[in-house]
Parts: structure tokens; C-alpha cells; sequence
């Protein structure tokens, strides 16, 4: 497995970076799932059913819409 720097805004405006290990460079959707999951768990079970198949990233749309988090990018680590 590959580490992987995902570098964020949080809701504060601070600019922030989480590792996470997959086997392939993750894309913008896989992404905010996983920043979902380790910063908002709770959100993060819930399911996205208005967003799914009407908003081709609905993940990176709600993390941005509803809780002022944009990924600024993912960059794999040494």
C-alpha cells in the first residue's frame, strides 16, 4: 500500500494534511470520503441518497457545502 498526503482547508480556514494508506492515488471523491471519516465519523455513516447520481462528487460537494472543507490536493509520500 501507498502513503498519500491529502492537504485540506478545514472549517476553520486552517490548512491541513492527513495521510492515509491505499493501493492506488486516491481521486477527489475517494478523498473527502476518507478526510469524512477521520475528521466527521458521524456524518460519515450517513447516507448521501439526494446527492447519489445527481452531483457527480456529492462527497466533495457536502464536505464543501456543509461543512466548509475543500481539498487542495493529494500527493503521494516518499
Amino acid at each position: 500500500m501507498s502513503k498519500w498526503a491529502v492537504t485540506f482547508v478545514d472549517d476553520h480556514g486552517v490548512q491541513d494534511t492527513e495521510h492515509f494508506e491505499c493501493a492506488s492515488q486516491p481521486d477527489l471523491e475517494q478523498a473527502a470520503r476518507l478526510i469524512r471519516a477521520k475528521l466527521l465519523p458521524v456524518p460519515a455513516a450517513l447516507d448521501l441518497n439526494d446527492l447519489e447520481g445527481r452531483t457527480p462528487e456529492p462527497t466533495v460537494k457536502s464536505l464543501k457545502d456543509q461543512n466548509s472543507i475543500q481539498i487542495l490536493s493529494i500527493t503521494p509520500l516518499p
